[in-house]
């Protein structure tokens, strides 16, 4: 049985760009499995490893941003300062026109720091959906657990999974209930790679899938396909760390409670220690700014008590995920703040301004060549308007004349028609032409 493709993310723009980064967890997975490790907490941590230095190049414009930004806040307060008190249409424009220079001075763009955040958001979502969702990217890993849906599918038509009754398996099924309506074969793969191993366990021996194999492999119990893809250090991956603290405490396995737990606390700290070397934005004198900055400050210093409590009660490769990233990015910024210290900022903002000059100066003489063309085709207008003029002045004379005299004007009109030239300008042509521009009118 070969399962193309299950339930993949279809999400706009998320969801191409997690086809693209299954493909790099599919190629890791591949590599890990030739060379006899088909792990994928091992998979998990090379591939955060991968994605994050692809991302790289934005993270280190995104750095030199930031430290940008840090040297022109004092120019542009002093620019705010400036303009404080003048609220008139002029002065706020005459303000924003110094901040504009500002910019470009530093070769900063205003909108900078939200355009890196915007390409970053998709990526991140994406890994997120590719871990969340292994089976669906890697072909191996949905092969392995669609062994597993065609036997519960071909007994009950996996009515017993729907409906077992077990709060745990109907909280996984309730989730994935959409998938389950759409394509059931994806359905029951996403549902059978979210249970723990307790609840594998039940709907193992509910269907007889102990006995199953995949490319000459037993499928589930220990050292089984599955257990040998989850197994980290110990640790079922596939299990969330509040799980397996319960399981591992009810049998008296410390060591497996301790590993459980280490998990979310080491997201927690890693996360700290990324956010403590990300570089500060200083204080702008812009209340508005000030406040966001506040505000992005406190949401760092919650987000490692959020990360903590996702990866407790998240399946544990979420967590080695979290932990790898935090892990991965700390260890990028060391580097390039290192590396942005050296920078000569301000040479960079010399060349930066020599390009401003230039651009500005272009963008100077298209505005001349622009209102020269617009003053020319003005003339052109007016020009051609005049015997349109003309004609409404001529039409104007004849509709002030009464009903009465312009019948009396056609007719003498047309009876001097025979004996008097009918030629351009004519006097009947004349009479013809107001009688033609009152009907209209009318």
């Amino acid at each position: 049985m070969e399962v193309i493709c299950l339930t993949q993310n279809s999400t706009f723009i998320i969801g191409w760009v997690s086809k693209i980064l299954g493909l790099i967890m599919e190629g890791i997975f591949s590599v890990l499995d030739l060379i006899g490790i088909p792990n994928i907490g091992l998979a998990i941590i090379l591939f955060t490893i991968v994605v994050n230095l692809l991302m790289l190049p934005i993270t280190i414009k995104q750095q030199k941003f930031s430290k940008l930004s840090a040297k022109m806040q004092p120019e542009i307060q002093a620019i705010q300062n400036k303009y404080k008190n003048k609220k008139d249409t002029d002065s706020q424009m005459a303000m924003n026109q110094e901040v504009q220079m500002v910019y470009a001075k530093y070769g900063v763009s205003p909108t900078g720091s939200c355009l890196y955040m915007l390409i970053q958001m998709p990526i991140i979502f994406a890994l997120y959906r590719v871990i969340y969702s292994i089976p669906a990217y890697v072909t191996k890993i949905g092969n392995t657990f669609g062994v597993l849906a065609e036997k519960i599918i071909s007994a009950d038509n996996a009515e017993f999974l729907k409906n077992s009754g077990i709060s745990s398996i109907n909280t996984v099924v309730a989730t994935f209930s959409k998938n389950l309506n759409n394509d059931l074969t994806k359905g029951v793969i996403d549902v059978l790679n979210r249970l723990s191993s307790n609840d594998l366990a039940t709907i193992a021996d509910h269907y007889d899938l102990n006995a199953l194999t995949y490319d000459g492999n037993l499928i589930l119990g220990k050292s089984g396909l599955i257990d040998t893809y989850n197994n980290f250090l110990g640790l079922n991956i596939g299990n969330a760390p509040n799980s397996i603290v319960k399981e591992a405490w009810a049998a008296g396995a410390w060591g497996l409670v301790i590993g459980a737990l280490m998990i979310p606390l080491l997201s927690a700290l890693t996360q700290f220690i990324s956010v403590k070397l990300m570089p500060q934005q200083p204080k702008s004198g812009n209340e508005q700014a000030d406040s966001m900055a506040d505000s992005m400050k406190m949401m760092n210093m919650f987000m490692p008590i959020m990360s903590a409590w996702f990866c407790y009660t998240f399946a544990a490769g979420m967590g080695l995920y979290w932990i790898a990233g935090n892990v991965v990015r700390a260890i990028q910024q060391i580097v390039i703040n290192k590396n942005i210290d050296k920078m000569d900022f301000d040479k960079i903002i010399d060349q930066n301004s020599e390009k401003s000059a230039k651009k500005l100066e272009k963008m100077k003489k298209q505005q001349e060549r622009m209102n020269a063309y617009a003053q020319m085709n003005t003339k052109n207008i007016q020009t051609n308007n005049q015997p349109r003029k003309t004609m409404q002045n001529k039409a104007n004379i004849g509709s002030s004349v009464s009903e009465k005299e312009k019948d009396e004007a056609m007719k003498n009109a047309q009876n001097s028609g025979s004996s008097t030239k009918t030629g351009s300008g004519s006097m009947f042509e004349k009479a013809g032409m107001v009688k033609k521009y009152n009907e209209k009118n009318k």
